[in-house]
């Protein structure tokens, strides 16, 4: 069993449900990261999704794209984000998820990428721009080595691309709760839950909502439907509103201690 699924499976016997912040491997740099990494672990983070810098970040909106040039300015890659996690694994058993898209991947191999990635102790990988179809080879050696693959459904998906997903994807489904890219917004969808209903009827795969997810209480709403929320641009938001303070870490934490108690709050309701 992965880590991913080991931890989906304690938090629902625990009646609770998982929080997944984001950060950009290399945003501001990555002595910073490592100390986020811990921090967001020690304030409640259940999983953390690693952002691998991209030039070209399609479903990324402005926060996140600029957080990549800055990671892309230290000359971070995908090569330097494993050896990265390989120094993490060595203080946290925390399940990392590396998101990044398919170019970064081609460029490294898909065989040496998953070899690699698993050996340095990352646990699964989102890659918005690859789809299913496409991933066949990289599915294959995957699921080899346990290295859980997680793809995306949409607002649009239909019941026989639910179907298609649920299938090829391990550890848990990842669902985008808008059409568009990331970014912080100020409200839902109306419709979430009745789609993540719709989504359950099809599948019995832990469930987690991210994309647009912005405040305590959006967490605690999408909490009370899934089993995880995954907050991206709202974190990132707050490590760029305070580049080269002393207290970055701390304010970050601060924040993702606000939003994993909007994540337990959904236990009351």
């Amino acid at each position: 069993m992965s880590r991913i699924t080991s931890t989906f499976s304690s938090l629902k016997e625990r009646g609770e449900k998982a929080l997944i912040p984001f950060v950009t491997v290399g945003d501001p740099d990555l002595e910073a990261t490592a100390d986020l990494v811990f921090e967001m672990e020690e304030q409640g983070a259940n999983l953390i999704e690693l952002g691998i810098p991209f030039s070209d970040p399609l479903a990324d909106g402005p926060i996140i794209q600029k957080a990549s040039q800055r990671a892309l300015r230290q000359r971070i890659s995908l090569r330097k984000a494993v050896e990265f996690v390989s120094q993490l694994r060595q203080r946290t058993e925390i399940p990392l998820i590396f998101l990044t898209y398919f170019n970064p991947i081609f460029q490294y191999g898909e065989e040496a990428f998953a070899k690699d990635a698993v050996e340095a102790g990352v646990d699964g990988v989102i890659i918005p721009d690859l789809p299913p179809e496409e991933a066949g080879s990289l599915i294959e050696e995957s699921e080899k080595r346990g290295f859980d693959t997680i793809f995306l459904l949409a607002p649009t998906s239909t019941e026989e691309r639910i179907t298609l997903i649920s299938r090829v994807s391990r550890g848990f489904l990842y669902y985008v709760s808008l059409t568009g890219v990331t970014g912080v917004r100020d409200q839902l969808r109306s419709d979430i839950a009745e789609k993540l209903g719709e989504i359950r009827r099809i599948s019995e795969k832990p469930l987690a909502v991210g994309f647009g997810v912005s405040t305590p209480e959006q967490a605690r709403l999408i909490a009370s439907w899934a089993d995880g929320v995954a907050v991206g641009s709202a974190v990132v938001r707050v490590i760029e509103e305070h580049l080269g303070s002393r207290d970055l870490v701390k304010h970050v934490g601060t924040f993702v201690k606000q939003l994993k108690e909007g994540v337990n709050q959904s236990r009351a309701n």
